[in-house]
């Protein structure tokens, strides 16, 4: 049985200082890589979480996303409302939901989200499912902090997090 290869759309585009590379299925966007990462990064991505993966460069199939991403990191944007297609686990899905369910400018602990999810004892698993989310700030994991109000990991580090949080109106 031959099973026929997946097309996996990347491009890139810069906002301010910061550099993303982005990859799209069909369905929709399915890893966003942060400032602080490379190509090889979403190429490597692709490749672990996609069956028979084919990279095609195409700016204008990512378009629809970088616009929406650029518009939150100027401020434009609270909602996205592109198609996503996550790869990972059911729990890790699970986490992901939630973290969509968090609105713009508000904060949850690890604590809640494994409550939010039905596993209150899972706050570990939860920071690491946050860890493993292939599309920050889309899915947005830099919205959960610490249960004492301190800022936690993050793929990007701890500043661009602060940033992010900046933008959405908190104080950190």
């Amino acid at each position: 049985m031959i099973t026929s290869s997946i097309s996996v759309y990347w491009g890139s585009f810069v906002h301010d200082e910061w550099s993303f590379y982005l990859a799209t299925t069909e369905q929709g966007l399915c890893f966003l890589t942060l400032p602080n990462e490379t190509f090889q990064t979403m190429e490597h991505w692709v490749k672990k979480h996609i069956s028979r993966p084919v990279l095609i460069h195409d700016d204008n199939k990512i378009a629809f996303y970088s616009s929406q991403i650029i518009e939150y990191l100027k401020g434009d944007r609270k909602v996205f409302s592109c198609p996503l297609d996550p790869h990972g686990t059911s729990f890790q899905k699970k986490v992901w939901l939630s973290l969509i369910q968090i609105p713009f400018g508000e904060l949850r602990s690890y604590s809640d989200v494994a409550a939010s999810i039905n596993h209150t004892t899972a706050v570990r698993a939860v920071g690491t499912a946050c860890g493993a989310n292939p599309i920050p700030i889309i899915i947005p994991c830099h919205r959960v902090i610490g249960k004492n109000h301190t800022l936690t990991g993050y793929r990007g580090g701890i500043p661009m997090k602060a940033r992010l949080l900046t933008l959405e109106g908190e104080d950190i």
